[in-house]
């Protein structure tokens, strides 16, 4: 057994653990909520005015930490080829530093178990969610802010004391970021790690168990588990060799063979790349900088930038106190949503093999023009309300998905240190193998394999990582 898959059937034995060595999954949700209750925020929200450590530069407009670190808020003009709309502007998050979401690993009882972080940002919905062990931006374990160093940070910093089993750069919201990634990374610990009050061991089977209760399991902690390898050869016999708690559903078992097919896709790799490399040789994404007082269908009040119509998101500003935290006390900018979305995988079973039906999207913080996205990937509501032409497709498949259909059906939320309130419905709809769908030049269908396969070279969207981490092997 080669290492990829010697490291990949050590996750998928923690998947399929139901329990953990330390906490039963009902006690991890009391611990939770226990850690919640004591590290409370209190977040006020305030005038532009008000904030005492963020300023709109004088120059270029920008809304700035006076640090000149962590990030600024300044506006685009996006020209797009592909997609309902040619040309708008909006705000959005420059933040150039690679941050760290890293998580610690260790084997217990031939288990490996994942050190897990429970942890409140003033943006969370319900308040304490679970996270890395370390989710820090470079500002952050620089100590810019002149607070505490996180803990566990030297963990990813310092190659002697772990292994590295999982490191990648990955892609933030295009929708909010430019050019935004960071770094996810999963280390195996060779000695003993002195756990903190609030951080626990828990199996990754565990985890996908808590990624059934809404809001709970964090979008940081969602993206690195999706760079988790399960492709490994022979899981089959794993499975029938009695040596996992859990039995696997049929979907699990269809997902498990998706991950692993070498001979069943619908389309080859290369099949795969040309169609995406083909979009991004059709296709212009061109931004241009604009002063968030420049921006064209914008209001920039006193305490919020919004857009005219009432759509897409706002730009405010909080105070924000609490406990236990690097820094006692602060206020930052936060993205706020108008409204719910939507973000959901169609997948069918072709030739017998899970098939995931893709997108290539374009968004104004895309690294490279066109980024894979979910099948749909959208707001509620407002999408296409006046305007037919505007629905995305295959909105009323996932809108009129009925409960035999339905895979994964959970709300979650986005991250909290940067997003206020932002909560999305995760939906997966398997469609009937015998039904043929018609696609646009930017969908194509991929088996599991395929799309982790470019997600480790970071061609996955946050939206479509965070969605497969829900991906559920047990019932």
């Amino acid at each position: 057994m080669g290492k990829v898959s010697a490291r990949a059937h050590r996750f998928l034995r923690s998947a399929l653990a139901g329990y953990g060595g330390f906490l039963s999954t009902k006690d991890l949700f009391s611990w939770l909520q226990e850690r919640g209750e004591r590290n409370q925020l209190r977040v006020e929200r305030v005038p532009f005015a008000a904030l005492t450590q963020w300023s709109f530069e004088a120059d270029s407009g920008d809304l700035v930490h006076r640090s000149g670190k962590f990030f600024r808020v300044h506006g685009v003009r996006v020209h797009s080829s592909l997609g309902p709309v040619p040309d708008w502007d909006q705000p959005i998050i420059d933040q150039p530093e690679i941050g760290i979401l890293g998580i610690i690993a260790k084997e217990f009882d031939g288990v490996l178990h994942f050190l897990m972080q429970a942890k409140v940002e003033p943006g969370n919905v319900a308040g304490v969610q679970l996270t890395p062990t370390v989710q820090a931006t470079r500002s952050n374990y620089t100590q810019v802010h002149q607070g505490a160093r996180p803990p566990y940070v030297d963990y990813f910093l310092d190659r002697c004391q772990a292994t590295v089993l999982v490191d990648q750069l990955q892609p933030e919201q295009g929708s909010t970021f430019l050019r935004k990634r960071n770094r996810n990374i999963i280390v195996e610990a060779t000695g003993d790690v002195p756990v903190e009050d609030e951080h626990q061991w828990m199996t990754l089977g565990q985890i996908q168990r808590l990624l059934n209760v809404p809001n709970l399991v964090s979008m940081d902690a969602r993206t690195v588990l999706s760079c988790i390898p399960l492709a490994v050869r022979g899981a089959s016999r794993l499975l029938d060799s009695g040596k996992n708690p859990l039995a696997v559903s049929p979907f699990g078992t269809a997902l498990l063979e998706s991950m692993t097919e070498s001979g069943g896709a619908a389309h080859n790799d290369e099949q795969i790349l040309g169609w995406l490399t083909d979009l991004k040789c059709r296709h212009q994404l061109r931004v241009e900088r604009l002063a968030t007082k420049s921006l064209q269908g914008w209001t920039h009040g006193d305490d919020r930038i919004v857009h005219d119509a009432g759509r897409y998101f706002e730009v405010m500003a909080v105070h924000v106190e609490g406990v236990n935290r690097e820094v006692a006390s602060w206020d930052q900018p936060l993205v706020a949503p108008v409204e719910r979305g939507l973000i959901g995988f169609a997948v069918q079973r072709i030739g017998g093999v899970l098939h995931f039906l893709v997108q290539g999207k374009i968004e104004p913080g895309n690294l490279d023009v066109v980024a894979v996205a979910p099948t749909v990937q959208c707001a509620l509501g407002a999408e296409g309300a006046h305007d037919a032409s505007c629905r995305p497709p295959f909105l009323e498949l996932m809108d009129d998905a009925g409960p035999g259909q339905l895979r994964y059906s959970c709300i979650q939320s986005e991250e909290g240190g940067r997003f206020y309130h932002v909560e999305n419905e995760y939906r997966v709809v398997e469609l009937p193998a015998a039904e043929r769908l018609p696609l646009p030049e930017n969908y194509t269908w991929v088996t599991l394999r395929q799309l982790t396969e470019l997600l480790r070279f970071g061609l996955v969207n946050v939206e479509a990582r965070s969605l497969l981490a829900c991906l559920q092997l047990v019932d």
